[in-house]
């Protein structure tokens, strides 16, 4: 007869099913929340410990952490490098115009000044992301004077001793093979505004994107980062200067409240991976710890080092950093005026993938014990590549010993069966991971994941705490070979993913544009506009009002496609794009979001405008109702009044790059010559030949 359990046993046993109960709850209550944990600091000393577990409290849905050593640091880097294709897929790789579209408050607006009759009451700002955050580029105004910054190389050059450390543009031509050509880059400062004024003040040897901040004039060039001091327009002086190092390069920058923002990407070195060494400012070197790294829990493409930075652009000094590993592969930087977001490709496990689709699809055609094979090479201790290597092996073994026709047969029943398996696992394949810096205190506050990849930094757009990112799926390739299985497949699905503040999907509208990709995509307030293409441009309205239930509200098909979106006033959405191979302007009446209107259009004796290639080239002036754009032919100036496209102006024989207006003055930026137009009349005023 057994013996009964003590009671103290039994109250044991009772305790331990209660916890395991409690335990089940909570599992099963925060599922979706597994794949997040909290960010551990380390080497923190213990009176900070308290106040890092209190905020980790908030904060636990993060899935980053700091290496811990620098062998750590060189373990995961060797475990996650992107081999030739890549660890689980490859970049997108496009036959079209690379697109952009950009944000709802990204249209310039009039600065409004009451100063010296000098300086006009109302110009123009580069046509950025957020209205507020400017972005570099190469033309900026002041209201007075035009900064043109100009690239490029007629030839061997190279500086006399005398010039290192002048600003002055002196140089000597290298005689050679090759013609004796010269270094034409250079920034200008020109006199612009009054207009009976206009000429060159001075010019910098220095060139690159610009930003202006008060009295400093930024440049970013191939070297490094100048910052000019400009308050004598006809003699700037270098106030500061930071050089990047070797393998370092610059991911992007806004200028914001004062403040510069920098990305900067550094090459991994795994043998010597710490310290990361990503710029000297006023020569000292920056330096990164491998402890100071943050890398995510879930495998991800690794071959750089990102380091996030806010420097002061009066003394080039750099204030804060924050650094993280990525992939120089497709990563995207995107800033808000809360929040800096990066992302990076998730590693997308090829073995388990394959092994998942022999066993579940084909245990009617590969012997049992060839999958049980196949599915313990991922659990081996060797680095990725590695294992990739044994799979093809023992698969190519296999199939190479089949006879002919029992090979021919295999592969295609294999082919159509990857094919449709390929279609019904498509997210599973291609994911984004993001990174939430918080602008206030500069430390990672939170990080999600989401299927697919976003185009550009206009996919990705805040609204009232929520994250909202449109993304392709079905672009990425394997970097896995198999023989006798075709893995050639063009069908692709878009998403709009809406996250919460922690990152955390709240809402998702899938498979917009079937068998097509983005092309283009804009978020207005509560409303979103996505183009997808490929032989008619479906024109998405989405509702997304509600994060958690987002929706497709109409649709509208066109010939052609938009390959960016300006809103010009409310409910008028501006497309510019292309129609049988010529640049096509199109007027979107959005009104009712339901039943989308092509209002208006106009096609130009234009093949090209590189609008389709950069945002910074558009201008639109909303008081004066109407806008620039550039063409491979002339320029071209058009009103939209009235909800109708109308040329008011065609300049020729400029290759026109930018334009900014002050005052009732547009003036037309050429790589040869500024055009000013009046707009009041739509006729020429005067020009200004940048040839020297």
């Amino acid at each position: 007869m057994a013996k009964e359990p003590s009671l103290s046993r039994q109250i044991i046993f009772s305790v331990i099913i209660g916890l395991s109960l409690i335990a089940m709850f909570f599992i099963a209550s925060n599922y979706d929340k597994l794949d997040k944990i909290t960010m551990p600091k380390f080497n923190e000393p213990k009176s900070e410990q308290k106040k890092e577990e209190q905020k980790t409290e908030v904060n636990n849905n993060i899935a980053m952490k700091k290496f811990s050593s620098d062998s750590e640091f060189r373990e995961f880097v060797e475990n996650n490098q992107i081999s030739s294709g890549g660890i689980g897929g490859g970049a997108r790789s496009f036959n079209v115009e690379k697109t952009m579209a950009v944000n709802d408050s990204a249209a310039p607006v009039p600065m409004l000044k009451k100063e010296a009759d000098s300086q006009a009451v109302r110009y123009s700002q580069t046509n950025t992301q957020v209205l507020s955050i400017d972005e570099p580029d190469i033309v900026k105004t002041d209201g007075s004077n035009i900064y043109l910054s100009e690239q490029g190389w007629g030839g061997w050059i190279m500086p006399m001793e005398d010039s290192a450390a002048s600003d002055v543009m002196t140089l000597k031509v290298v005689p050679g093979f090759a013609p004796d050509y010269q270094n034409y880059s250079k920034t200008r400062i020109i006199s612009a505004f009054p207009v009976q004024g206009l000429g060159k003040i001075s010019e910098l040897k220095k060139a690159g994107n610009i930003l202006l901040s008060k009295d400093r004039l930024i440049i970013f060039s191939q070297d490094g980062i100048y910052g000019y001091d400009i308050k004598d327009k006809k003699n700037p002086v270098q106030a500061w200067k930071i050089e990047y190092k070797s393998s370092n390069y610059l991911a992007g920058a806004r200028l914001y409240n004062g403040k510069i923002y920098l990305i900067t990407r550094s090459g991994i070195n795994i043998s010597n991976p710490c310290p990361i060494k990503p710029l000297a400012y006023n020569g000292q070197d920056l330096l990164i710890k491998c402890t100071d790294i943050y890398y995510p829990i879930e495998p991800s493409y690794t071959d750089s080092t990102f380091t996030g930075m806010i420097v002061n652009p009066e003394t080039g000094s750099v204030e804060k950093t924050i650094s993280f590993v990525g992939s120089s592969n497709d990563s995207i930087i995107y800033m808000s005026e809360n929040s800096l977001y990066a992302t990076y490709q998730i590693n997308v496990n090829n073995l388990k993938f394959f092994a998942k689709f022999f066993s579940e699809k084909c245990g009617d055609l590969i012997p049992g014990d060839l999958i049980v094979k196949l599915n313990k090479v991922d659990g081996y201790d060797i680095s990725q590549k590695a294992k990739n290597v044994e799979f093809e092996t023992i698969w190519s073994n296999y199939i190479q010993n089949l006879d002919p026709d029992q090979r021919l047969k295999m592969e295609n029943e294999l082919t159509n069966r990857f094919s449709d398996y390929r279609k019904d696992h498509l997210r599973e394949m291609e994911q984004t991971a993001i990174v939430k810096i918080d602008l206030k205190d500069f430390d990672i506050k939170a990080q999600g994941k989401i299927s697919g990849s976003p185009l550009n930094q206009f996919s990705l757009d805040e609204y009232q705490g929520n994250l909202r990112v449109a993304t392709t799926i079905g672009q990425r390739w394997f970097d896995i070979y198999l023989q006798g299985l075709n893995f050639s497949n063009n069908y692709t699905a878009n998403d709009v993913y809406v996250l919460d503040s922690n990152l955390a999907v709240s809402g998702v509208i899938k498979d917009l544009g079937l068998e097509e990709r983005i092309y283009s995509a804009r978020f207005i307030g509560d409303k979103g506009y996505l183009v997808t293409f490929k032989q008619v441009d479906p024109f998405f309205v989405l509702d997304l009002k509600d994060p958690k239930n987002p929706k497709m509200a109409g649709q509208l098909k066109i010939p052609g496609y938009s390959g960016y979106l300006h809103p010009l006033r409310d409910n008028i959405i501006l497309g510019v794009g292309k129609e049988d191979q010529n640049v096509k302007l199109s007027l979107f009446d959005v009104s009712d979001p339901s039943n989308p209107q092509e209002k208006d259009k106009y096609t130009l004796k234009e093949y090209y405008t590189n609008i389709l290639n950069d945002h910074h080239g558009f201008l639109a002036d909303k008081e004066k109702e109407v806008f620039f754009l550039p063409g491979s032919q002339g320029a071209y100036l058009f009103s939209y009044k009235g909800d109708k496209l109308e040329l008011k102006k065609a300049v020729d024989k400029i290759y026109a790059q930018r334009a900014v207006y002050i005052d009732k003055y547009f003036y037309i930026i050429g790589n040869d010559k500024i055009i000013i137009i009046n707009q009041d009349s739509w006729t020429r005023v005067t020009e200004l030949e940048l040839k020297d």
